[in-house]
């Protein structure tokens, strides 16, 4: 067998298919920074920097080693911040381009301080040049992103070359897609048509901005006609075979062709794009915070604040233990075995709050006036300082100080065939507090209504999950703990 078509068919096709230039060497996550974005962070860098320069000059402070020091590590942070952060990529107007821009300066700040600190760089900086410099150094920051905007706006409305693109598809994703790149200055680029599949399209904002375009014949005549350079194509993961077939209509055209999967159709949760070894992976369902740095950051934030709050409140902790100890017989630490994070189990402890008593299979909830809870135990539930033990849970890695409340065995599964989604909430450890908790979704849960919202602002926490959302919830928390469903 001397030629490729002795060989059986399966080995000539994987032969084809090794030698396709790029195949799975090429990395795909890339960056499209154009000119300008880099010219903007120079002139970040300029705002950030230049202020103490002046400042030290005015004052007559000579410009040493340390301040030279200052201005690289100002640099290095912008540059390690800035892009993370968005600045320079989205539109830096209004309040809210102004709380973003010095959110990120604050970091900055935060780190500057850190490393001079540690390096004993501040020592011989008078106090009011540094504080001179970090104000006037915003203030500047704040004039480059408005002189930007301003200048990024002005191109934009002088320039023939912006990429027409069309988008191709069905369904929410077509509209979402064009309603993100209609008019927005920090893209190269312009929607110039819409081709909707379905036929369903009707959008009056969008309509009459871009041109419906009705099947892939006049896409491919616009494009002989050089109207159009780039296409999208943005269909349901149910439609993989057409994607296929309109991309092998468009590959040969002098254009660009980009896929945009419409997976906005499943039910994701904490959703997100990576590679490995040029291999495309979206991740459609993933645990926020039990991976990496993120997972350091949760459990250090945990167990410490944990410890120091069991330490404070050991006062309070004994007076509970006593009063359960001599208002009622049993035990004082109630024990209930609980779904933990990803399907574990654990034992969920709380201050018991009933009188001692058998459970018939199904956990039955609390209820208004119910008759197994003792009087120090209604007190108990109501302020949810029975909840307090689930500090040791904390402090012992089972239990989270945020994350949806852990619900009874026997409540899980009856809710988990009724509930989209329900045993999602499982993707993170179960928490003292949470997200559906500050809103009033706590104690009692008469219909299946109310429990469904609560299971929606679970995974609204597990989608956007983050150190400041926590403890924005911890603050919050004591002033739901008088909510009326709890009894």
């Amino acid at each position: 067998m001397n030629s490729t078509q002795d060989l059986p068919a399966f080995v000539s096709s994987q032969a084809e298919e090794d030698i396709r230039p790029g195949r799975f060497h090429k990395r795909l996550l890339q960056t499209h920074d154009g000119l300008f974005r880099y010219i903007e962070y120079c002139l970040y860098l300029i705002a950030a920097v230049f202020p103490l320069y002046l400042q030290l000059y005015l004052s007559g402070h000579p410009f040493d080693s340390g301040c030279r020091f200052l201005c690289a590590i100002t640099a290095f942070s912008v540059l390690l911040v800035y892009p993370k952060l968005g600045i320079g990529r989205k539109s830096l107007v209004g309040l809210a381009g102004l709380s973003r821009l010095s959110r990120a300066w604050a970091l900055v700040v935060a780190i500057i301080i850190s490393v001079a600190v540690f390096t004993s760089t501040l020592e011989a900086l008078d106090p009011g040049i540094l504080f001179g410099w970090l104000v006037s150094s915003l203030a500047a920051q704040i004039l480059v992103s408005g002189f930007c905007f301003r200048l990024r706006l002005f191109l934009v409305n002088r320039s023939s070359k912006r990429t027409a693109s069309v988008i191709i598809g069905s369904g929410s994703a077509v509209e979402l897609l064009a309603s993100k790149m209609v008019n927005n200055i920090w893209l190269d680029e312009k929607i110039v048509g819409i081709c909707d599949l379905s036929g369903k399209f009707n959008n009056p904002e969008l309509s009459d901005s871009v041109n419906l375009i009705a099947n892939l014949k006049e896409i491919e005549k616009k494009i002989e006609n050089r109207e159009i350079n780039r296409v999208y194509i943005t269909l349901s993961l149910a439609k993989t075979p057409e994607i296929a077939q309109y991309y092998q209509a468009l590959q040969h055209k002098q254009i660009d062709v980009i896929w945009v999967p419409d997976i906005y159709e499943l039910d994701l949760l904490n959703h997100c794009v990576r590679e490995i070894g040029g291999l495309p992976l979206i991740t459609l369902n993933e645990t926020p915070h039990y991976s990496g740095f993120k997972s350091f950051v949760k459990g250090m934030f945990d167990r410490v604040l944990a410890g120091l709050l069991i330490i404070a409140l050991s006062p309070v902790l004994l007076v509970i233990a006593a009063a359960v100890k001599y208002t009622s017989s049993g035990a004082i630490i109630f024990k209930q075995q609980r779904d933990g994070w990803d399907g574990s189990k654990f034992n969920v402890y709380k201050f018991r709050s009933m009188y001692e008593h058998q459970e018939n299979g199904f956990v039955q909830q609390a209820t208004r006036g119910d008759s197994r809870i003792t009087p120090i135990g209604n007190f108990l539930r109501k302020t949810s300082l029975d909840e307090l033990p689930q500090l040791f849970n904390v402090l012992f890695g089972s239990m989270s100080l945020v994350g949806p409340r852990p619900h009874a065995i026997s409540h899980n599964q009856y809710y988990s065939d009724k509930i989209r989604q329900y045993m999602a909430r499982g993707r993170v450890k179960p928490g003292m507090t949470g997200l559906a908790q500050i809103r009033g979704f706590r104690g009692e849960t008469a219909n299946i209504e109310e429990m469904e919202a609560r299971v929606k602002s679970d995974l609204e926490y597990i989608n956007s999950w983050t150190p400041l959302l926590d403890l924005k919830i911890l603050v919050m928390t004591p002033f739901t703990l008088l909510s009326k469903n709890a009894y």
